[in-house]
């Protein structure tokens, strides 16, 4: 057994995986083709439920477990407005393990998700939520940094690193997240008591992957410096920044908060409309990106670790890469 094997042994044995290695829940990327095809390949495949409604996460669901002859996990966002119908599908198809998304979860969810058997992942962006949702009873945490791509935090992946591991890599398994694109930093991070990570951008370009083979060529191309988190225009309407790669997109998106805002004073919509709506033009802009190739005009969502994609490769082949430069690190080390 390797020393990357033997780091990672609680994060395998929570996941049921040869390799702790998740893949982030990127909406419209993670969907049946390409999470069986992680979990076959030994990592841990995450279908990305996002706004979907029941039916369509009941069926998205059935249609994974056809092609995947390993287990998987669902990411749900705690926002959802039928999250509890979520979980639900959720219980019905047995799935062993649910990711919660986005603020803290709503009271019953955790026992909701548990009642079926399921282990809870919770995303923790600081240390007291962690420690709070490890009191609430969560069987593992991601911490995510800032890297990423997507929705995201205040917190660099280092430094939250080096803040929430030494205080609960003890008491539960934790996965690092945010800028993962080669072995060596997982090793890193294994050794500082990570029990595994989670990477999304790097599988954006997997040959499995339904991505547009415009948004993949914009991945390939891209350097790290490309994928840029948005600006927030107006301090009365939080919106959680998004990173993604510069283009007209980017600039329509500053427009939609300004309009947005401007309703919000004129009192046209309440404060969680206009949070809402901004959501649902973010989940319009990826799907005209990832689906229809609209890499002008849509949303290419992506983490700062795009610079390390560069060509177009099988998810085995991904994951054979990362292991084998995490396991040569590690042997480096001694």
């Amino acid at each position: 057994m390797s020393k990357m094997n033997d780091l990672m042994a609680r994060g395998t044995g929570l996941l049921g995986s040869d390799y702790a290695i998740l893949c982030g829940a990127m909406s419209w990327v993670s969907e049946r083709n390409l999470v069986s095809a992680i979990s076959n390949a030994g990592g841990f495949g995450v279908i990305a439920c996002g706004a979907m409604t029941p039916e369509l996460l009941d069926a998205e669901i059935a249609a994974t477990k056809a092609l995947a002859t390993r287990n998987f996990g669902v990411n749900l966002i705690t926002m959802h407005p039928q999250l509890f119908d979520l979980i639900d599908v959720c219980a019905k198809h047995q799935i062993g393990h649910v990711v919660l998304a986005g603020g803290l979860p709503p009271k019953g969810s955790l026992e909701a998700i548990k009642a079926s058997g399921a282990k809870v992942i919770c995303f923790a962006p600081t240390l007291a939520l962690a420690k709070k949702l490890v009191r609430s009873g969560v069987d593992a945490l991601v911490i995510e940094g800032m890297e990423a791509g997507g929705h995201i935090g205040p917190v660099s992946t280092s430094v939250l690193a080096q803040e929430i591991l030494p205080s609960l890599s003890e008491e539960v398994p934790i996965f690092v997240a945010g800028g993962i694109g080669r072995g060596e930093a997982i090793a890193g991070y294994l050794e500082m008591g990570a029990s595994g990570v989670q990477l999304g951008t790097r599988f954006v370009c997997a040959t499995e992957s339904i991505a547009h083979p415009d948004f993949k060529k914009a991945f390939i191309r891209a350097a790290a410096r490309d994928a840029v988190a948005s600006v927030q225009i107006d301090p009365r309407l939080p919106v959680i920044p998004v990173r993604a790669l510069k283009n007209n997109g980017t600039e329509a998106f500053t427009a939609k908060q300004r309009e947005v805002a401007n309703r919000l004073d004129a009192g046209e919509v309440d404060m969680a409309a206009a949070q809402l709506e901004i959501e649902h033009y973010w989940a319009g802009a990826l799907r005209r990106a990832v689906i229809d190739g609209d890499v002008d005009g849509g949303s290419l969502m992506a983490g700062q670790s795009v610079g390390m994609v560069t060509c177009e490769e099988s998810v085995a082949e991904i994951i054979a890469t990362l292991v084998q430069q995490a396991d040569e690190a590690l042997r480096a080390r001694g």
